[in-house]
């Protein structure tokens, strides 16, 4: 039985579909990005996020975006939370950890009835929407979020236990202090 779900999903620009080191995508969508391959579908489930690849052709990439790279301040960071947690509330989701950091977000999130890339895609538009109201996202053309998400359905407690931990301790990967957010629910597995 699935107690939690583990799921990353990124800001606009953060996780290409032709990533030197995979993606979840099947196709390129946009024609700036065809010339940098086609798209690399993996079918692990690890993360890949460390693997060896070509930074350089990854960042050519980014620049051909149709808009910059998203990259949170930590005011944005914050109104990301506070749609997270009214999204929370609205979806009676019990979250048990969440880390913003500047380019991409990782969830662990409780069983629901609701499917996963459902809670998911209620979180990213509550932050969107957050980001507006706080006048944190001046261009209302400009994505905030990429496509899609990663997800990991946990059915063991410890497999839990180890997603809460290394969501909590994912900010010291980028040099930033761990995150305490109010909407979090501690894990009593």
């Amino acid at each position: 039985m699935i107690l939690a779900y583990h799921v990353v999903f990124s800001a606009y620009g953060f996780w290409l579909p032709n990533d030197p080191r995979g993606s979840w995508s099947d196709f390129v969508g946009r024609w700036e990005l065809v010339r940098f391959g086609k798209a690399a579908k993996v079918s692990t489930m690890r993360s890949v996020a460390a693997d060896e690849h070509d930074r350089r052709l990854r960042e050519e990439a980014r620049e051909a975006l149709k808009y910059p790279p998203v990259e949170f301040t930590g005011r944005q960071a914050l109104a990301v939370a506070h749609g997270f947690d009214e999204a929370r509330l609205e979806g009676n989701y019990v979250v048990h950890a969440c880390s913003i950091l500047p380019a991409h977000v990782h969830v662990v999130v409780g069983r629901h009835e609701r499917a996963v890339g459902r809670i998911v895609g209620h979180l990213k538009a509550r932050a969107t929407q957050r980001l507006a109201d706080e006048g944190q996202w001046p261009d209302g053309n400009q994505p905030v979020w990429g496509h899609g998400n990663w997800k990991v359905f946990l059915d063991a407690a410890a497999d839990v236990r180890r997603a809460v931990e290394y969501v909590e301790a994912n900010p010291e990967k980028e040099g930033k202090p761990r995150q305490r957010w109010s909407f979090v629910t501690p894990l009593v597995y």
